[in-house]
């Protein structure tokens, strides 16, 4: 080749040296492909070869008749079954198909996971041959070990471990009742030309008839709460008499080429019934799963329990719960798959949950032999490590489970389950009854724990920012904070309660622990739905704060007894935000283009409040402060948020005023400290700004929308008042925005009158996030060319603290 391609170079307008060098090099891909496929057999030949070797000690272990036989030949297959994940390893590395990849990654995980496993259960056998469950936990460990070995052989061979009798993989696809309602979705849009009355209506009526009966099947299992049964079955229902609406739109329109409204108000009404019946369905499975998977670890601690003690029928007792608890997390992750697009993931719990079920019987023998032999440390650490490996695979099928269901669904249902445990326990307490109280305490402390672990796992698929820091100081409150006050509420009680006679427990304090729990989950769901657009929300996040009962609120809180109804005279409305989300369209898109300007202004602030470190600088934690509450009433002219009454808006206002006052006071002493110049000026122009909207905020959150029921409708006239809210809230946060800078200038770029005076606020850039020491060139900037810098201009510090931009925003 080297001498063809030579002499091609020296003459390259010859024909038959051309021809010679490709030749050439037709020759030489041959021979080094041929080399590849001989270096590849030696591979596979040496991978099968440690196979044969580690099948070999396999059959040794298997006939080990004595302690000293099994380890020696426990040791020697453990120095083999090392050498053979090695060669495994390299060979995953190289092969080029996913399936076979992750088969062999499995088996090799497998054979890990199983060594220790084998040697303990080995041991207990060759100990104990006599026991039924000891010989059964053995070949169990070891039915495992040759698998994985066989699947190694058959993946080094080029075929896939996972093939059913059909030749299909067991595991590949999304959820069925998930995948079907897709189908059923894409299936019920077409043209109207091609609808045919004999053919598509039984087709479509006979798969939307299958989908409402695996819906069906969820909604009378055991954990459905009725009233999510209820929505179920109303969701179904629905569905139906859209399908029928669809269908006779269709046959309107058979003859017509051009799609009509009525066809496309039909078809938009159907798919948003399909999507209210997928959310029931979700929000049912993650009623299974918050409540399945909640105290895991409750039925193996008994059964161990019942093992040490020796009590062989205690034992059998704990064995059906345990089996019974096992079966339960087995169907609930089924479930979970069944309304699941995410492939992976189903794939993912659905090979957690066979291998839950496969090892669920042998914890059982596992805690056979220790009762049966309770004294004995080879059953004991044989029984720890089968609880060991029980606690791992449910720990992988929990994250597996939570990985396809949404954190939406679950914050959703878990807060509306803490409800439901919080005014439980409140009904204990009144009743006096210690070990309801105990046990629902105990549940709604892992309910709380779960959403803590669960939202902070969420927020490492974010980068670090302004919202994760604002979900994890939720999750560190609720768990720092409100979660060590409820466990010392509730064991006061419970003490108080179990003494006789029973003492006086102070029911207030009680109560506002309780509802400090709520209030925290309900935080938490908060910060996370905040980076939520409008179309991602569900209809009941966006009042989500509903069923906050009055049998949680605490006495000293601002609402007291029952509700209050602003609008007595008219039936369906109680409160101003319900007012607000019966507006016209028309007025709601007016409101929202106006909280379009607002959101615009809150990005100028952002830019500039979330460059500065608010430790030791009390304008920015006020001005943080005042945010707040304005993205809190603007939120309440569009229906949602925590403000719900009038008079919740008023007090809003009445913070924000006192907040502006305490700005106000701060920024004058910095104002008095600067030197008089153009700054000074301006800053106390600035906080007259701030004064005036702070007044029109006073004045516009009193405006109460109007309400009237004309011939049975209601009408609600109330989109001048919402709009002037908006805009003083806007104009506001502006001159806030403006204050901030000022106070900065004034602070730092002007000398102080009177050497001796301290600062009053510390300006301090908040601290860059880590990033790496050598940052990769991207390729356009490798080539980039190096220019001078212009000449140096004198540039005035507000338009050069502008051009600043904060770690957060330039993300």
């Amino acid at each position: 080749m080297s001498i063809a391609a030579r002499e091609f170079a020296e003459d390259p307008c010859a024909s038959a040296k051309r021809s010679n060098m490709v030749r050439a090099a037709r020759n030489l891909l041959s021979a080094v492909t041929r080399l590849l496929i001989l270096a590849d057999m030696v591979d596979v030949h040496l991978l099968l070869k440690s196979l044969r070797v580690v099948e070999d000690d396999l059959e040794k272990v298997k006939n080990a008749s004595s302690q000293a036989e099994l380890l020696d030949n426990i040791k020697v297959f453990g120095r083999s079954a090392s050498e053979l994940m090695s060669q495994a390893a390299k060979r995953q590395q190289e092969l080029k198909d996913p399936q076979l990849r992750d088969d062999l990654a499995a088996a090799r995980a497998i054979l890990k996971k199983h060594s220790t496993m084998l040697l303990t259960a080995s041991k207990v056998y060759v100990r104990h041959p006599e026991l039924a469950a000891a010989k059964a936990n053995r070949d169990f460990v070891l039915k495992q070990v040759c698998e994985a070995v066989n699947t190694i052989s058959d993946v080094a061979q080029g075929r896939s471990a996972a093939m059913n009798d059909n030749g299909n993989q067991i595991y590949d696809g999304p959820g069925e009742l998930a995948a079907a309602l897709d189908d059923f979705d894409e299936r019920m849009v077409m043209d109207p030309l091609v609808y045919n009355e004999v053919r598509t209506r039984p087709s479509l009526e006979e798969r939307l008839e299958s989908i409402i009966s695996g819906a069906a099947l969820m909604a009378d299992s055991s954990c459905t709460r009725d009233e999510r049964r209820e929505r179920i079955v109303a969701e179904c229902n629905a569905v139906r008499q859209a399908l029928q609406d669809l269908l006779s739109e269709y046959m309107s329109n058979m003859s017509v080429k051009e799609t009509s409204e009525g066809l496309e108000r039909a078809i938009d009404h159907m798919c948003r019934k399909t999507r209210d019946l997928r959310r029931q369905l979700r929000k049912a499975v993650v009623d299974h799963v918050s409540d399945s998977f909640l105290e895991t670890s409750v039925p193996l601690l008994v059964l161990i329990e019942a093992a040490h003690s020796g009590d062989e029928k205690e034992v059998e007792e704990c064995a059906l719960v345990f089996t019974e608890h096992a079966n339960k997390l087995v169907e609930v992750a089924n479930l979970a798959c069944s309304m699941s697009n995410n492939e992976d993931g189903v794939k993912m719990v659905r090979t957690a949950a066979a291998q839950i079920e496969n090892l669920c019987p042998q914890v059982i023998n596992a805690a056979r032999v220790l009762a049966v032999r309770p004294r004995s440390k080879l059953a004991l650490d044989n029984m720890d490590v089968f609880r060991d490996a029980w606690q791992a695979q449910v720990r992988l099928l929990t994250e597996a489970v939570d990985d396809i269901t949404t954190i939406d669904d679950f914050l959703a249902v878990s807060e509306s389950h803490i409800l439901e445990d919080v005014n439980k326990c409140v009904l204990a307490l009144q009743e006096g009854s210690a070990d309801p109280l105990d046990r629902t305490a105990g549940a709604i402390r892992g309910r709380s724990a779960r959403v803590c672990n669960v939202v902070a796992a969420e927020m490492d698929n974010y980068e670090p920012g302004i919202y994760t820091e604002r979900v994890l100081e939720a999750i560190k409150v609720l768990r720092d904070q409100v979660m060590p006050n409820f466990a010392q509420r509730v064991e006061l009680a419970v003490d108080a309660l179990s003494t006789n006679p029973p003492k006086e427990v102070d029911e207030n304090d009680f109560i506002d622990a309780s509802r400090l729990v709520y209030d925290g989950v309900r935080e938490i769901r908060r910060a996370v739905l905040m980076n939520r657009t409008d179309e991602e929300l569900d209809p009941e996040d966006i009042e989500f704060d509903e069923h906050y009962t009055v049998e949680t609120r605490s006495r000293s809180s601002a609402h007291t007894g029952e509700p209050l109804d602003e609008y007595p005279d008219i039936s369906g409305i109680t409160t101003a935000r319900e007012a607000m989300r019966k507006m016209t369209e028309e007025d709601k898109q007016k409101i929202a283009q106006q909280v379009e300007f607002f959101r615009s202004e809150k990005l100028k602030f952002d830019r500039e409040v979330a460059k500065w470190d608010d430790t030791g600088n009390d304008i920015i934690v006020l001005a943080k402060h005042m945010c707040m509450i304005m993205m809190e009433m603007t939120d309440f002219t569009r229906g949602r948020g925590p403000l719900k009454t009038t008079m919740d808006v008023i007090n809003a206002a009445k913070k924000i005023s006192e907040a502006g006052t305490k700005l106000d006071k701060l920024t004058r002493q910095i104002a008095d400290q600067c030197p008089e110049s153009s700054t000074k000026k301006d800053l106390l122009a600035y906080l007259q700004r701030i004064a005036l909207y702070c007044h029109q905020l006073n004045i516009t959150s009193k405006v109460k929308a109007d309400v009237q029921n004309i011939s049975g409708e209601l009408i609600v006239s109330g989109l001048d008042s919402a709009t002037s809210l908006i805009q003083a809230a806007k104009n506001l946060m502006n001159a806030v925005v403006l204050t901030v800078k000022s106070s900065y200038v004034a602070s730092t770029k002007y000398p102080r009158q009177g050497a001796d005076l301290q600062k009053l606020v510390v300006w301090k850039m908040k601290a860059p996030e880590k990033k790496p020491l050598v940052r990769p060139e991207k390729p356009e900037e490798v080539r980039a060319k190096v220019r001078k810098g212009s000449q140096k201009k004198v540039q005035n510090p507000i338009k050069a603290l502008s051009e600043f931009q904060s770690a957060t925003e330039s993300v």
